[in-house]
């Protein structure tokens, strides 16, 4: 097990057409035993970050260290690490048991008893102890990704570096491999670091997720911090589906702050305007599907809407509304009435609104967590019993 840093780690692709930029100034810190998960759309530089830290691609700028030590340079087979890659990587004339114990030989450093005993070790907790004299092409997707794991463990590297080992497996496949990898990623306790452009999977496996856009990194954060305090527009739009709403709004500070548009004047808290700047004047608002209520009738900081297109999920149901040309999403309760092309009133909860800058994209205001919603009642109540 080991701690892994990336200090201004930088990637830049020389060509005829001039410079690409796939990794741009990149720093994390990676605890011991820490599951780490890299999520970003296609070219956020994700992959290319992995394949710097096995030593498949150069590094233009930076460092990267194990345990403090630098490897920024060394040779990818002297970095011992191990790495499970997208399209399993079996040799076809080997069976699985070989295709598993093949680096171990060509390293010459453990004897056949030594190398059989790892090989049996990594099948067993892998389950697949009764496929080691299969050859590759009498194995499913899943089976060859699990033999992939084994020839991973069997190393017993420092690290396991995973790029998007589920991608070809089918949703079903996938939903059960994603178990079995944090389960033995708990059992071995090794560091790790997983790329992915599936948020479900970041959200679902990482300890902590890096998300990344245009080689830059936009925020490091636990799954529930980047879904609830996402750092700027991006962030919030990519965790979570559906995405987050995103409705353009001039501020009015003329009188009591209010948020200005076409089809509504959203009155705000002291919350909201205790973050506003008296400069702003426009701003974005951001407001989750499953946060948006439907209201019995039109109240203050309601808005009427038309349901253009409902979709029924079981337990909840997504509809889709438009405001002032542009489509939006709620999901409501499964069990409420609402037609297709009928009236609601929305009601968008102050304390759940997301603030944006209209220029940077930067957040300036992220909604009240439940505890912290709750504390905050506790501590007025607590304040007005002292003052009583």
């Amino acid at each position: 097990m080991s701690s892994i840093r990336l200090e201004n780690l930088s990637k830049v692709y020389s060509g005829p057409g001039g410079d690409i930029v796939a990794v741009n100034d990149v720093n994390i810190d990676i605890e011991d035993g820490e599951f780490i998960v890299l999520v970003g759309p296609s070219g956020s530089g994700k992959s290319t970050i992995l394949r710097m830290i096995a030593g498949l691609e150069t590094v233009t700028d930076g460092r990267i260290l194990i345990d403090d030590e630098d490897i920024t340079d060394r040779k990818p087979k002297n970095r011992d690490i191990a790495m499970v890659f997208q399209n399993y990587s079996l040799y076809p004339h080997l069976t699985a048991r070989k295709n598993m114990s093949f680096g171990l030989k060509m390293r010459g450093e453990l004897s056949s008893e030594e190398i059989d005993e790892r090989v049996e070790n990594a099948a067993s907790i892998m389950s697949i102890t009764d496929l080691l004299d299969k050859m590759p092409d009498e194995l499913s997707g899943g089976q060859k990704q699990r033999i992939a794991l084994g020839r991973a463990i069997v190393r017993d590297p420092q690290a396991f570096l995973m790029d998007e080992p589920l991608s070809n497996l089918d949703a079903k496949l996938r939903t059960q491999m994603r178990t079995e990898i944090q389960l033995l990623q708990n059992d071995l306790d090794v560091t790790t670091i997983y790329v992915t452009h599936d948020q479900t999977e970041a959200m679902t496996m990482g300890d902590r997720i890096a998300i990344l856009d245009g080689g830059e990194l936009q925020q490091m954060a636990t799954p529930l911090e980047a879904y609830y305090k996402p750092n700027n527009r991006f962030v919030a739009g990519f965790i979570g589906s559906p995405s987050m709403n995103f409705i353009d709004v001039n501020v009015d500070q003329s009188g009591e702050l209010s948020l200005e548009h076409e089809a509504f004047s959203y009155e705000t808290s002291p919350r909201i305007r205790d973050a506003v700047d008296s400069a702003i004047d426009r701003m974005i608002l951001g407001i989750r599907p499953e946060d948006i209520e439907v209201a019995d009738e039109s109240t203050e900081n309601t808005i009427e809407v038309t349901v253009d297109v409902i979709e029924p999920l079981g337990k909840e149901q997504m509809i889709y509304f438009s405001l002032d040309g542009e489509t939006y999403t709620g999901s409501v309760s499964g069990h409420r009435n609402i037609p297709e092309g009928g009236t609601v009133h929305l009601r968008f909860p102050t304390e759940r609104v997301h603030l944006f800058d209209h220029d940077t994209s930067e957040s300036i205001l992220n909604c009240v967590l439940p505890e912290e919603d709750e504390a905050q009642q506790f501590n007025a109540a607590a304040g007005e019993g002292a003052t009583s």
